[in-house]
C-alpha cells in the first residue's frame, strides 16, 4: 500500500526555511506536538518545538545573525547576548517568529541534558511525514507525551503516532526512555 504525501501547510514552510539556517550551526531535532502533525494528525498548534545541541555563546550569535538575515526576529530580545545568557544558558527556550508576523513561532532551547544529547545522537528524517527535516524518534516521542507531558492533547498525539507506527514500534526503547524520563525530569 502506498502512502499520500500530505499537503504542505504554512508550519512545514517556516520548519524548512528555519533549519535550513540552524542547521549551518548546529545539530537540531523538531520534537511535540509537530511530529504528530507531520503525520497527518489534525489538530491545532502555532509553535514548533526545536531543540539544538549546546553551543557557546559565539557559535549562537552567528546562528542567531543569520536567523536575523533570513527574516526571523526573537520575540524576547533582538540582543544576542541577552538571549544566550538570560534564556538558553539557563535552560529556558525562546520564541522566534518571521518579522512582522506573531505566527507561527519556533520554540528554541539547547538541550539540557543527557536525554536531549540522547535525542540528537539519535535524530532520524521521518520518511511518512515526506520532509527533510530531523525529528527526534518515534519512541521517544511517545515516551514523552505519555510519560512527562500527559495532556489530554499529548495522550492523543502519542496514540496517533502508535497507530501509524504500530508495526515497527519498539516497545522496550519506549519503556527505557520512560525511565530516564522520571530519572532526569520528574525525581
Amino acid at each position: 500500500m502506498k502512502r499520500e504525501i500530505r499537503e504542505r501547510t504554512i508550519l512545514d514552510k517556516f520548519a524548512g526555511d528555519f533549519v535550513n539556517i540552524v542547521e549551518k550551526h548546529a545539530k537540531y531535532i523538531i520534537v511535540s506536538g509537530f511530529v504528530a502533525i507531520a503525520h497527518g494528525r489534525s489538530r491545532g498548534t502555532e509553535d514548533i518545538d526545536l531543540i539544538i545541541e549546546r553551543i557557546e555563546k559565539d557559535p549562537f550569535k552567528e546562528m542567531h545573525n543569520d536567523l536575523l538575515q533570513a527574516g526571523f526576529e526573537c520575540i524576547q530580545s533582538e540582543d544576542p547576548d541577552v538571549i544566550y545568557d538570560d534564556y538558553l544558558k539557563d535552560k529556558t527556550s525562546v520564541r522566534y517568529t518571521r518579522k512582522g508576523h506573531f505566527l507561527p513561532e519556533m520554540e528554541l532551547k539547547l538541550a539540557r541534558d543527557e536525554l536531549d544529547e540522547y535525542q540528537i545522537r539519535t535524530r532520524k528524517k521521518l520518511p511518512l511525514t515526506g520532509l527533510d527535516l530531523y525529528f527526534s524518534s518515534i519512541e521517544m516521542n511517545i515516551a514523552f507525551k505519555e510519560e512527562l507531558l500527559t495532556s489530554e492533547k499529548d495522550i492523543d498525539d502519542a496514540d496517533h503516532l502508535r497507530i501509524i507506527y504500530s508495526e515497527v514500534l519498539d516497545e522496550n526503547e519506549i519503556t527505557q526512555i520512560k525511565g530516564q524520563i522520571r530519572r532526569l525530569r520528574l525525581s
